[in-house]
């Protein structure tokens, strides 16, 4: 299945459509009692639904699921949590014999009751259109995912190379983790490393030798900024956010710095500071460079 980045990109979901879902929830949750009575009263009277309510206890659960569902439209939360809610359902369903079709059918009456609310609610026809455009997007990205995991979960029952392939898959996501962790704790343990460098740096400065210890502690202090960074980029992945590049290019050009401020304090070759020099302007362009694409991406 397709990563849900990718799927919101390629409905061109954007920042503003979850604004503007979120501005609608007092709307929604107004109505969510009329939008639940019309896709209830259809399951209720179509026979091949209708066998699934049998259990008073079942047609609760499934109401009160749905209704979180119709809520959830209109929250703005629409990370990794919101995808994985959207892949169970659609595996929930699989599981009880539940054809797509009848989850087609009931996105097709929730979308229906939604334009008809907007409709009525929303005077200001430019802002009416914009929000019924941000609705749809949403219904049509849950029945994309819901029925790819159809999809998907049926191959997982029936077919023995697919069920290979996942355990294949799920064994690389789960060794990736175990990579992130051990990650993260070599960072803490450089940042301890560094820290310890910086007390010593300290230490010399009080002790007598000024010009190598303030040198000596801005580098260390570089590199303690540039390890946080990093630490921060990687928590930041770790839940689902961007891989920020600019971070690691960051670490090239601190690195520059401090070997240019420790050959200055050595009284190293002119011909060695201009390259230092330069290489620091290059790097600093091309960090500025991967910043700027970063904000716009």
């Amino acid at each position: 299945m397709r990563s849900f980045k990718e799927i919101k990109r390629h409905y061109n979901f954007t920042e503003e459509d979850e604004q503007r879902l979120r501005s609608l929830k007092e709307i929604a949750e107004a109505n969510m009692d009329g939008a639940m009575d019309a896709l209830h009263s259809w399951m209720i009277m179509t026979a091949d639904t209708a066998r699934f309510f049998d259990e008073e206890k079942r047609k609760s659960h499934v109401f009160g699921s749905q209704k979180k569902w119709f809520l959830d439209l209109f929250s703005g939360n629409y990370g990794s949590q919101y995808y994985e809610r959207l892949i169970k359902i659609g595996q929930t369903h699989v599981r009880f014999l539940v054809e797509a079709h009848y989850m087609n059918r009931a996105v097709n009456i929730v979308r229906n009751y939604c334009v008809g609310v907007l409709n009525q609610a929303i005077e200001d026809s430019e802002e009416r259109a914009k929000s019924i455009i941000a609705v749809e997007k949403i219904l049509d990205i849950n029945l994309d995912v819901i029925t790819s995991s159809y999809i998907e979960e049926e191959l997982r029952t029936y077919s023995g190379a697919y069920h290979v392939k996942n355990v294949l898959i799920s064994f690389s996501e789960a060794f990736s983790k175990g990579m992130n962790f051990v990650l993260i704790l070599a960072l803490i343990g450089l940042s301890i490393g560094v820290v310890y460098f910086l007390v010593h740096a300290v230490q010399n400065f009080l002790t007598g030798d000024l010009e190598h210890a303030i040198i000596t502690s801005l580098g260390s202090i570089l590199i303690l900024w540039i390890v946080i960074e990093l630490m921060n980029t990687e928590i930041d992945h770790l839940k689902g956010g961007k891989f920020h590049i600019s971070v690691f290019v960051g670490v090239a050009l601190v690195a520059f710095i401090r070997e240019t401020m420790i050959a200055t304090l050595q009284k190293e070759s002119p011909e060695k500071i201009y390259y230092l020099i330069a290489a620091i302007f290059v790097t600093g362009v091309v960090y500025w460079l991967a910043v700027k694409t970063e904000m716009r991406g």
